[in-house]
């Protein structure tokens, strides 16, 4: 289930920058941190935006429907936690504030059809796992089987990079 969470647009920002949305799956992998820092200065610098993807695993089976529901808001509820304090470096770097999403199933899935879905995404941001082993199941399949269904740019960033590297890249 597709949600918005946030769209504040950037003050002063031109409408064709504003339309370059750097995208960032938010995980739990160490490299996350690496992408959204690449993803918040490549916005700052060319005033584009950064939107935050967060998806979550549905609700499993349960006897007790009401069980369910509680895992299911307890998701939500920490995931919007998350983007928030995210949000708020997103802001300190950019100087505005990201697009939020939360979608519920598989991330892979869900990546996919938000990109097919949303004409705003421009750029997809992801990074690596450092040292230099399995790249890590999300790059590995859109770099694989599902390349032909990512229909925008994906740049790919070496989890090992440290700040200096990030400024000088982009």
């Amino acid at each position: 289930m597709p949600s918005d969470t946030g769209t504040t647009e950037g003050a002063g920002a031109s409408d064709a920058a504003r339309d370059r949305v750097f995208l960032v799956v938010v995980d739990d992998s160490p490299e996350r941190e690496v992408a959204l820092k690449y993803a918040c200065l490549r916005a700052r610098k060319s005033g584009g935006r950064v939107a935050l993807l967060r998806v979550i695993e549905p609700a499993g089976q349960t006897e007790w429907a009401g069980v369910g529901a509680m895992l299911q808001e307890e998701g939500r509820e920490e995931a919007e936690r998350l983007l928030s304090g995210l949000a708020a470096q997103v802001n300190e770097i950019t100087g505005g504030l990201p697009i939020l999403l939360i979608r519920e199933g598989d991330p892979r899935d869900e990546l996919l059809a938000l990109i097919a879905e949303d004409p705003r995404i421009s750029i997809l941001i992801l990074a690596a796992a450092a040292g230099g082993g399995n790249p890590g199941p999300l790059i590995a399949a859109l770099i694989g089987r599902y390349a032909g269904r990512v229909t925008v740019p994906m740049t790919i960033v070496p989890g090992s990079m440290d700040d200096d590297a990030l400024e000088r890249v982009t």
